[in-house]
């Protein structure tokens, strides 16, 4: 009674059936078969048999392996939804829109702060540099565009993480230079902070860059010596990262081009 009970809010069983041509492929197309029962909303394990007509043992082998690799999640019901990869795919795709709206603020915001400025977004396990202007001359922290960092350490990395659901913070935290109380901090500041959890001798200041709907689509970042960020950079400094921040999230609401691909998984 409690399945049917949710098929209000899950694919209808009478829904008809995505009507794709085969690739040729199966398991393909019937992997694709269950992501287009999610658009709907959320399903247990027999809306989907119900909705897609695949065989219970079929649909379950596929689902858990989409699951693994978060193409799919499980709500608190236990109901199958559309997983973060997917967000995180789409995302992707809008790079270009957010690197041409990031430059001019990061040069502001080096020029300002004296330090290296960075964008960082999440691509699975990590995080990579996806614009940067660094400090001309004098001791910086140099991170070339393209550069792959962990997600276990430093201040991007806690700003990427802080706003995920549970179960990736959970993940996340696993041997992580960082704490609970660390991100709880980020979370009520709206900003993360850095000394020597990446690199010794190295301190940072992030904060989050949020899409249309509210979801955090990266983080930018400024980083140099300790020396010259102090042991309490973020005093220093998260005014100036936090506007930043804010000026690009703001951008990118307002560029439709760079709303495309954007979107979190619940737009």
């Amino acid at each position: 009674m409690a399945e049917k009970s949710a098929s209000s809010t899950g694919p209808r069983p009478d829904s008809p059936r995505p009507l794709h041509s085969p690739s040729g492929i199966g398991v393909i197309d019937k992997s694709v078969m269950i992501m287009d029962a999610l658009e709907a909303g959320p399903a247990t394990l027999a809306q989907l048999v119900e909705c897609t007509g695949l065989a219970r043992p079929t649909l379950h082998r596929l689902a858990s392996a989409l699951v693994h690799h978060r193409f799919l999640s499980r709500d608190v019901r236990g109901r199958y939804v559309i997983g973060s990869r997917l967000a995180e795919l789409a995302a992707a795709a809008g790079d270009d829109q957010l690197v041409s709206a990031a430059g001019p603020i990061l040069l502001k915001l080096r020029d300002v702060t004296g330090e290296s400025t960075q964008i960082f977004r999440r691509q699975g396990e990590a995080r990579v540099c996806v614009a940067s202007a660094e400090r001309p001359i004098g001791l910086r922290d140099s991170i070339p565009v393209g550069t792959q960092l962990s997600m276990k350490a430093g201040s991007a990395a806690q700003v990427l993480l802080a706003w995920e659901d549970h179960e990736r913070l959970v993940e996340g935290l696993w041997r992580a230079r960082f704490t609970p109380t660390v991100l709880a901090g980020v979370r009520r500041r709206g900003w993360g902070e850095s000394l020597g959890e990446r690199e010794p001798g190295v301190a940072s200041v992030s904060a989050p860059v949020r899409g249309p709907s509210g979801r955090v689509i990266a983080a930018v970042s400024i980083s140099g010596p300790i020396e010259r960020l102090s042991r309490q950079p973020g005093r220093k400094f998260a005014g100036v990262v936090v506007a930043a921040a804010h000026q690009l999230t703001e951008l990118v609401r307002a560029n439709p081009d760079a709303n495309h691909g954007l979107q979190d998984a619940d737009d």
